[in-house]
Parts: C-alpha cells; structure tokens; sequence
C-alpha cells in the first residue's frame, strides 16, 4: 500500500472516531481503492488473504460493522442470507441480478418514490432503500 494511501484512509478513520489500527487501515485500503462497489464479507475476506493481509473472517466482519456504524459504509441486504456492504454511501438505489449475485447501482435521480404512507406518530422516514431485482429474460 502506498505510504499516501494509508494517510488517507487512517485521517479517513479518525474523522469517524475509529482508532487506525494495521488491520482496518490494509482492510479499508482494499474496500476503498476500487473506487465505488458492492463486496460480501466473504470477498472482502479473499482479497485481503490474496493481497497478504493476516485477517481472519471475523475481524473482517467486524470491521465492516464498525465501518458501517462510522458512516464509511452502507449495509444492503439483498436476501436474508446475503448481505453486500457498499462504499457509496450516497442516496440511491440498486438493482440486483439473480442467479448471478451482482449489485448494481441506480441513481437517486432515476427512480421517483410517491405517496409513501405517513409514518406512526412520533416517528420519521430516516431513509427509502430500493432494491429492484433483475433475473435473466427465458429464451422463448
């Protein structure tokens, strides 16, 4: 990792409030290198093993956790099994492609939400998540 790059992202963690230990600078320099993208756990885990990060699964997870509660990261859970965490944490939606477990991103701008229902009293729609699922047309 570029001396550069690890500045970045350990300023980048102690904005949020998380202390840059070695793993969740080498884990965030995997996540957010790549620019804008949809990881599971379990990819996370593989590239960090291929690029020679000694982490374990659960060190994995937990990092995304914290991140995900930081605000460096959102949560989308696709399935009830399946659950991507996704490095734009801007407003938008996503498609996802079933059968072949690929998250794709829709922007806010294209895609209009009308007539939600009113929340309970006392309480506020914090945020909308979309996730429109796409499956391969059947040849006819």
């Amino acid at each position: 990792m570029a001396e550069e790059a690890e500045i970045a992202i350990e300023t980048r963690l102690r904005n949020v409030g998380l202390r840059p230990t070695r793993q969740r600078i080498a884990l965030g320099d995997l996540l957010f290198a790549k620019g804008d993208r949809h990881l599971t756990v379990e990819e996370l885990h593989e590239e960090a093993v291929a690029a020679g990060v000694p982490v374990s699964l659960a060190t994995v997870y937990n990092t995304l956790h914290q991140f995900t509660e930081a605000g460096l990261i959102r949560v989308l859970a696709v399935e009830s099994t399946k659950t991507y965490f996704d490095t734009n944490v801007s407003d938008h939606h996503h498609f996802f492609v079933e059968g072949h477990n690929e998250v794709l991103d829709i922007p806010i701008s294209n895609l209009t939400i009308d007539n939600l229902p009113e929340p309970p009293q006392g309480m506020e729609i914090a945020h909308v998540d979309v996730v429109i699922r796409l499956r391969r047309k059947q040849r006819q």
